[in-house]
């Protein structure tokens, strides 16, 4: 073998890895893999190139290291949404789009190198078992939690476990002398995709989905059976920072409000093959009053539904012009234990249209089109967004949609003009305010722990003072935002987020969404059809 020095050979050692790994036996398509790569002299090729570098290059490689950044340059130059998933963190992907890990089900906190409960999970083994909100965990199976340097992947390997095995836990309860001990048996834990549903007033239901995993129509039936019993005869779905997940979930939501027979979606991959999906006899709300707010951020799946609907003249959408994704990615597993997900084909509300933003200039460009609709206005203006002409397109009722980017709401609602109480607004709901509360909590715990929801509500348990303690809790970090200015939204969120940790998500999310801008539109909307 020749030798040659040079100083592009890291350059060419990485790119010819990572092109050995995407292309060589481990790629798994699901349906061909095998007829596709068979004999094929490049694979071949760089697969005795791996070897020759592993085998005789003069200096250590960590070619893993190199294929996965290299890996992830190569499907940067393909489009947006074509990633790469490394092995360490496959698992944790896969739990969260799966909708369940076993467990004992408790949310927590560090808290002085200790492990505190913020609240038991509803109906999980560990309140089952009698945890309770407060609690301190100090051994599980003997293995002291406390004073330990463990991280938080550690502390999760230990309470996690195989299914219906137990942990043994020892627990600190303010006011009892001696640790408890309570045995908790591990079983399946879901992981919500439904954050909230209740009654807007006597007839009409919301729902909110932050993301469409593997349990998200069934979490979403759950809430519209419950919706059902409580009177409701009409639905707002509140799509809002939903990024998106599985189609399949989508479509079954969709189905919901969709008479049978009806188009969906059809997807178009390279060939041209063209899958078009129908609704079914199913639909509890086919003859309904439906809204579906969307914003910026709402993506992929979220603007399937509600291409869906608005192509097929059912519903409002109401909000701000959608993400505008897509592209439909299929999961291919690389044989070491990562993957790839892989745009395969693209997907068309039933019109006809595609919504995919344009990325031809790079993703870096892709990712920033939201400072470009900021600067021209159009998330404050309606009338600043710009479509193409030549992708108009026409509902049977005669409605005018354009694709190309998002889906454009058929009615309006702006985003608050106060750049500072918008970005404010951002911060509280990304949970600056969780262990604040906590503490508050923590002073009479045995008070709050027994107070049922409708007392809650009843109370004034957010005081003025406690608005005051809070902003001085915020100096401590530096942090100055002039939060005084805004008492009574710093007050909102300081309740709903006690709420949260006493009751759950939707006691949060149904505090927060008072005097929601796009929550009253529909509430104006609604009130309006009803009196014409």
């Amino acid at each position: 073998m020749k030798k040659y020095a040079s100083k592009y050979l890291p350059l060419i050692i990485g790119t010819a890895c990572a092109l050995g790994v995407f292309l060589g036996s481990s790629l798994d398509f699901s349906d061909s893999s095998e007829s596709l790569f068979t004999s094929n002299p490049k694979k071949e090729k760089l697969n005795r190139l791996i070897d020759y570098i592993d085998y005789e290059y003069v200096d250590e490689v960590n070619t893993d290291s190199i294929v996965d950044v290299t890996v992830n340059n190569i499907l940067k130059n393909l489009d947006p949404h074509s990633t790469y998933i490394p092995k360490q963190n496959y698992e944790e992907v896969a739990e969260n789009m799966k909708g369940d890990f076993v467990g004992i089900g408790i949310s927590f906190y560090k808290i002085n190198d200790t492990i505190a409960v913020i609240r038991p999970l509803p109906d999980s083994p560990s309140e089952m078992a009698g945890i309770e909100a407060g609690d301190r965990i100090l051994y599980a199976n003997g293995i002291p939690l406390f004073n330990q340097e463990i991280t938080n992947d550690s502390l999760m390997h230990i309470l996690k476990g195989e299914i219906n095995s137990t942990v043994d836990l020892k627990v600190h309860r303010q006011g009892q002398k001696k640790l408890l001990d309570i045995k908790v048996e591990r079983s399946l834990i879901p992981i919500k995709s439904v954050d909230a549903a209740y009654m807007l007033n006597s007839k009409l239901g919301y729902v909110k989905v932050n993301r469409f995993a593997e349990t998200t129509y069934d979490e979403f039936e759950k809430a519209i059976k419950k919706l059902l019993k409580e009177g409701a005869s009409e639905l707002v779905l509140d799509l809002r920072d939903n990024g998106g997940g599985y189609l399949d979930e989508a479509v079954k939501i969709a189905d919901e409000f969709l008479q049978k027979n009806t188009l969906v979606l059809f997807t178009k991959n390279k060939n041209g093959n063209i899958e078009k999906t129908f609704a079914t006899k199913k639909g509890r709300f086919e003859n309904s009053k439906i809204y579906v707010l969307i914003n910026e951020n709402s993506a992929s799946a979220s603007e399937i539904v509600a291409g869906a609907l608005q192509d097929n003249d059912v519903g409002t959408i109401v909000g701000r012009r959608s993400y505008g994704k897509g592209l439909v990615q299929r999961e291919m597993e690389l044989g070491d234990g990562s993957a790839v997900r892989l745009t395969v084909a693209r997907y068309y509300t039933p019109t006809g249209r595609s919504i995919q933003k344009p990325y031809t200039n790079g993703n870096k460009a892709y990712h920033r089109e939201y400072q470009n609709r900021y600067r021209n206005g159009e998330l404050v203006h309606k009338d600043s967004i710009t479509v193409n002409d030549s992708l108009k397109y026409t509902t049977p009722k005669g409605k005018i949609v354009y694709g190309g980017g998002g889906i454009i709401p058929d009615v309006f609602v702006p985003k608050d003009i106060n750049q500072q109480k918008e970005s404010l607004t951002y911060m509280l709901r990304g949970g600056v305010m969780d262990r604040f509360i906590f503490n508050e909590l923590e002073k009479d715990r045995k008070f709050y722990n027994q107070l049922s929801l409708e007392e809650f509500s009843k109370e004034d348990i957010v005081t003025e003072n406690t608005v005051q303690e809070f902003i001085d809790y915020l100096r401590q970090f530096n942090y100055d935002y002039k939060t005084g200015t805004y008492k009574s939204l710093l007050k909102q969120y300081l309740k709903a987020t006690m709420a949260e940790q006493l009751f759950g998500s939707n006691a949060f999310e149904k505090i927060v969404n008072q005097n929601d801008a796009m929550i009253q539109k529909v509430l104006q909307l609604d009130e309006k059809a009803t009196n014409n």
